[in-house]
């Protein structure tokens, strides 16, 4: 990290079929090797998946799962003196958004034997229902924040 100045912040284009931003993320998150048009390729097989499995649009199931994944506090480890406490901080509205799409796609990956299309579906409509790994990822920071609220006072 520079100290000298902040980075810009980078204009995400929508993608090309659903015209949508956040939709462009989870593709960029879904590459691997630079295999864009394969993300693509995964990603709008899930929404048509989506789309016939739950009967309702794809990007309103898609918004959904995004904002119930999203934290709205986690811990960082601070060092005062010889002991590391974790301090909980509030997050804030892009880095709730990245870390969603993290866990979700973490929690897709993490299974094995269905092609990933089918995985990120399933992540996806259990996001939206508020139940799945992702989920419980979120619940686990959010215990661990409340744990540890004592320490809020350590905040950078």
């Amino acid at each position: 990290m520079s100290r000298r100045r902040t980075a810009k912040k980078r204009i995400v284009m929508p993608d090309p079929v659903y015209k949508n931003s956040l939709l462009e993320l989870i593709v960029r998150q879904v590459m691997r090797n630079g295999k864009k048009l394969l993300a693509y390729r995964i990603m709008y097989n899930s929404m048509i998946k989506i789309a016939e499995m739950t009967q309702k649009d794809p990007l309103d199931v898609l918004e959904k799962a995004i904002r119930n994944v999203t934290p709205l506090i986690e811990v960082k480890a601070r060092r005062v003196g010889g002991s590391t406490y974790q301090v909980p901080l509030e997050v804030l509205p892009e880095r709730g958004t990245t870390l969603a799409i993290r866990w979700i796609l973490a929690a897709c990956r993490k299974n094995r034997g269905k092609p990933m299309y089918i995985k990120l579906t399933n992540e996806l409509i259990d996001a939206s229902n508020k139940s799945g790994s992702a989920i419980k990822k979120k619940d686990e920071i959010h215990r661990m924040a409340e744990a540890n609220k004592a320490f809020a006072k350590q905040r950078f």
